[in-house]
């Protein structure tokens, strides 16, 4: 059975409003963003204390931390981001979450991704070593404009550092906004280190963001294969309805709600239990 996650600072930056509304859908977890309009990495250990208090009083759980860790620039601090992963996972621990997302580096436009190989590989491997002992895995999600945007090169990340504390997570609407057709050009490739799913979709024409089945991101079709595969994990509504940005987004209740009506749409039209 599929377990339903989300991001719920896309509901409201009031983590009460958050918990309410993931609870009336029936949604079990949160991958956790940020709240009262901060960062998680930046919210102090009372306020995790807070909010755990309030996800573990609507039976809520944390399925990620939904951290900004590698949206920096290749040439940027990786010394200073270091002890930013660092307060990552401290924050998985406390909040007990399996998963912490991360990215591979903004490169700077017009140069060959290839230049920045090496950099980023040895930046990729710190990572997952700072990772060992601690009851997590890291999961790179492909974003437009890093070096891991695209299958070829998400899937040379995940094999060159080849840590078991490294796996992969799954956005169509990224891949589409890279010109790409997400299920045809990447999912052969990038299944076997294929760990979780963001649940968004796109239009190849505009690279306009909109609910799942509605654009060019190709959802039918990765969940028929997920299922056919024997897939068993977290998909995370994601929905950027609203505004969509470098570092996030946002859609408000109504509109993450038609966000999560129309992938719930696809399971059910394919006959796919989730919980």
């Amino acid at each position: 059975m599929w377990t339903l996650s989300g991001f719920a600072d896309e509901i409201s930056p009031d983590p009460e409003v958050q918990c309410r509304v993931l609870t009336e859908l029936g949604v079990g977890y949160v991958e956790f963003r940020g709240a009262w309009d901060t960062n998680v990495l930046d919210l102090d250990d009372a306020q995790l204390g807070r909010v755990r208090d309030l996800l573990a009083g609507h039976g809520l759980g944390v399925s990620s931390i939904g951290s900004p860790i590698g949206k920096i620039g290749i040439h940027d601090d990786f010394a200073a981001h270091l002890r930013r992963f660092d307060r990552a996972l401290t924050v998985a621990r406390l909040l007990e979450a399996p998963y912490v997302r991360i990215f591979s580096f903004f490169l700077p436009p017009g140069e060959a991704p290839g230049d920045h190989r090496d950099e980023v590989l040895r930046r990729m491997a710190a990572l997952a070593a700072l990772a060992e002992g601690h009851d997590v895995i890291l999961l790179h999600e492909n974003e437009k404009a890093i070096y891991g945007d695209v299958p070829e090169r998400c899937l040379d990340i995940v094999e060159s550092v080849g840590s078991p504390r490294l796996r992969l997570a799954w956005d169509a609407a990224n891949f589409v906004q890279c010109g790409l057709r997400p299920h045809g050009d990447g999912y052969a490739l990038l299944r076997p280190h294929l760990e979780y799913v963001q649940i968004k979709d796109a239009i190849l024409a505009t690279g306009e963001v909109v609910p799942a089945g509605e654009g060019d991101g190709e959802v039918r079709e990765t969940i028929r294969a997920l299922r056919g595969d024997g897939f068993d994990g977290f998909f995370s509504l994601e929905p950027h309805l609203a505004e969509a940005g470098r570092m996030g987004g946002f859609s408000g209740p109504e509109l993450f709600g038609v966000a999560h009506q129309a992938f719930v749409g696809l399971l059910s039209a394919e006959g796919i239990e989730y919980r």
